[in-house]
């Protein structure tokens, strides 16, 4: 099972609101609608979720970089670069 989702878990049939032109040429060009539309929500998904670990992370991630300003990197004097 993904993290993200549950690959598993049965489709559902839904009602969605399209652009009627946008939603005629999709079907010219025999597009799979349903597979687009779960690409882009997957894809949205992980954005969300990357957006609000940054934000419950923001306060850790600012201390952790002070502090490698501040003290620099165990392997700092390990460098050959």
């Amino acid at each position: 099972m993904s993290l993200l989702y549950n690959k598993d878990a049965p489709k559902r049939a839904t009602n969605l609101t399209v652009n009627m032109d946008l939603l005629a040429k999709a079907k010219e060009m025999n597009l799979n609608i349903s597979s687009i539309l779960e690409k882009a929500l997957i894809e949205a998904l992980k954005q969300k979720k990357r957006e609000s670990w940054l934000t419950e992370n923001a306060e850790a991630i600012s201390a952790y970089n002070k502090h490698i300003e501040e003290n620099g990197l165990f392997s700092d004097e390990m460098r050959t670069f």
